[in-house]
């Protein structure tokens, strides 16, 4: 079980660098906000595998309440962008 931990945290890992290298480059306003949210669902998601790891069922409070705070995040990036927020396309 140990194995198979550590290598879904080395992917997540290696994914949290690709998705970095997105929000670093861009290059509009809206791919920088996906790379923002994937950022947040692939911390939930180690923050998860950890929880299950250590058997610490106080985790998944911490993944469940910045997965609402992520969404919350997203709904303002949405409503910001649609009242024509800056878009340089």
């Amino acid at each position: 079980m140990s194995f198979v931990v550590y290598l879904t945290f080395i992917l997540m890992s290696l994914a949290l660098v690709i998705v970095f290298v997105r929000l670093v480059k861009g290059p509009t306003l809206p791919d920088r906000v996906v790379a923002l949210e994937l950022i947040a669902s692939i911390m939930v998601g180690m923050i998860g595998v950890h929880a299950i790891h250590t058997e610490t069922s106080s985790f998944i409070d911490v993944a469940i309440v910045m997965a609402l705070t992520a969404f919350l995040a997203a709904i303002g990036f949405a409503r910001f962008l649609e009242r024509g927020g800056p878009r340089h396309d």
